[in-house]
């Protein structure tokens, strides 16, 4: 005997109904953050040493800066839903919980713009651009 209603058997949720987008949203960024990842450190390795005009010339190349400026919304998003799995897993008091869990998102969100607000003015500015 199931207490789940027929919907819910269906669509194979679980009582809070996100539980498997979370799950699957979390592999998709992992799996999109190996090609991204190489993608980004490669011409950026090939870069190290040259100076930083050598890093404006790179980002003034807009496949570089979008490359790089998806790594990185990429990475946050990513990392923000992980350490929210860890809060949910192991913050037992409410209160803490719901508060680290918004500062959690703040934290990553906020991270996340200002290194893609960074991205884009290098990629703007860069002569060449």
């Amino acid at each position: 005997m199931s207490y789940r209603t027929a919907k819910a058997r269906v669509t194979g949720l679980g009582s809070a109904g996100s539980g498997v987008h979370h799950w699957w949203t979390h592999r998709l960024t992992s799996v999109a953050l190996v090609p991204l990842g190489l993608l980004w450190v490669v011409p950026f390795a090939q870069t190290l040493g040259e100076g930083h005009a050598a890093v404006l010339a790179l980002y003034a190349n807009p496949f570089h800066a979008i490359v790089a400026a998806l790594f990185v919304a990429v990475s946050f998003h990513h990392l923000a839903q992980g350490l929210q799995v860890v809060i949910e897993d192991y913050v037992h008091a409410k209160g803490w919980r719901t508060g680290l869990l918004v500062a959690n998102s703040l934290f990553c969100a906020a991270l996340g713009f200002a290194g893609v607000f960074a991205l884009l003015k290098i990629a703007f500015t860069a002569p060449g651009a």
